[in-house]
C-alpha cells in the first residue's frame, strides 16, 4: 500500500470511528484553487467530508484550528463546521470536518445576515485579551499570551514577531526601523479609544465567511482570540471585500468609534506582513507603504 492509500485508509477509519457508520471513501475531490493537502472525501453521492492533510509537524496548527472552530460554535447565528476528528498517523496529521455547501457573500441579504452574525458573535467578551493557547495564522504561529492592555498585546504579539520574521527573511534595515518605530508608538492610537476583549475569529477575509445553500452565514479556517472586534471588520476589506450591506449592518448595529479608519490600517498591517513572510516580495511594496503610513500618523 503507497502512502497516499494508508492515508486514506486512516481517514476512513477515523470517520468510521467519530461518525459511527461504515463510511467508505470511494472518491475524493481536491478543492479548486486550493493547494494540495486540502480534499473532499465521499461515499456514494450522499456522505462527504471536508479534509485538512498535512506532514505530521501540521498536528498542533489543526489541533489549533479545531479549538478555534470550537470557539466559534458558541455563536447562534453562524453555522459553524462540526469537528469529526483531529488525529495523525506515520507521518501526516489531518482535521477531518463536517462537508458544508456554501458559495459567497455576495447579496445585500448576505451581508446583512452576516453582519448580524457577527455582531452576535462579537458580544462574546473575555476578562483579557489573548487565548488560553498560542495558535497560527495560516501557517504562521500566533503568540497569545493574556494580557489586559490591548495596544501592548497587539504591538508585541502581533507586529513585532512578523517585523522580526520580515528581517529574518531579508526584507531589510529600513522596514526594520519603520517597524520598530510603529511598535514603540502603537499605545498612542488608543489615547481616546478603549477596545474591549471580544471573541474575534482573526482571519476573517472573505474566503472564511460565507453562505450556507440555506441561506445561513457559515464560519470556517478561524485564528481566534479574544482582541479587538475591529481587527476582524478591518481583514475584511482586504482581498476583495464584502457587501456594502454588511458594512452598513454592521455599523448600524454597533457603532465604530472615531479612529477606526487610522486602526484599519494598523490592524491589516499584520496581515500583510504574515503574507510578505509566507508568500514573498510581492507584497513588500503595500508592506512598505502601509508601515511609512502609520509612521507618520505616529509621528
Amino acid at each position: 500500500m503507497n502512502k497516499t492509500n494508508a492515508l486514506l485508509a486512516d481517514i476512513e477509519a477515523a470517520i468510521r470511528t467519530h461518525a459511527g457508520n461504515a463510511f467508505t471513501i470511494d472518491r475524493t475531490r481536491p478543492m479548486p484553487g486550493e493547494a494540495a493537502g486540502k480534499t473532499v472525501v465521499s461515499s456514494g453521492t450522499q456522505e462527504r467530508f471536508f479534509v485538512k492533510f498535512a506532514h505530521l509537524d501540521a498536528a498542533d496548527r489543526f489541533e489549533a484550528e479545531a479549538d478555534g472552530l470550537q470557539a466559534l460554535r458558541t455563536s447562534t447565528r453562524f453555522r459553524v463546521p462540526t469537528t469529526i476528528d483531529c488525529g495523525s498517523s506515520g507521518t501526516h496529521a489531518w482535521l477531518i470536518l463536517e462537508h458544508l455547501r456554501i458559495g459567497p457573500v455576495s447579496t445585500v441579504e448576505h451581508g446583512k445576515l452576516a453582519a448580524e452574525a457577527l455582531v452576535e458573535l462579537h458580544a462574546n467578551q473575555g476578562a483579557e485579551f489573548g487565548w488560553h493557547r498560542d495558535n497560527y495564522i495560516g501557517d504562521t504561529p500566533q503568540e497569545n499570551g493574556k494580557t489586559g492592555n490591548w495596544s501592548r498585546f497587539f504591538a508585541l504579539q502581533r507586529l513585532k514577531p512578523q517585523f522580526e520574521r520580515a528581517a529574518a527573511n531579508g526584507y531589510g534595515t529600513e522596514l526594520t526601523k519603520l517597524g520598530a518605530r510603529i511598535i514603540d508608538r502603537v499605545p498612542a492610537m488608543f489615547l481616546d479609544y478603549r477596545a474591549r476583549p471580544c471573541l474575534v475569529h482573526g482571519d476573517l477575509w472573505h474566503g472564511n465567511i460565507a453562505i450556507t445553500d440555506d441561506g445561513r452565514p457559515a464560519l470556517y479556517d478561524p485564528a481566534a482570540h479574544y482582541g479587538d472586534h475591529e481587527v476582524d471588520l478591518a481583514m475584511t476589506e482586504l482581498f476583495g471585500g464584502l457587501p456594502e450591506s454588511f458594512y452598513a449592518t454592521y455599523r448600524a448595529i454597533a457603532p465604530l468609534a472615531e479612529g477606526h479608519h487610522e486602526r484599519k490600517t494598523l490592524y491589516n498591517l499584520y496581515h500583510m506582513l504574515n503574507h510578505l513572510n509566507l508568500f514573498g516580495r510581492s507584497y513588500l511594496g503595500q508592506v512598505k507603504r502601509m508601515t511609512e503610513q502609520l509612521s507618520k500618523m505616529l509621528a
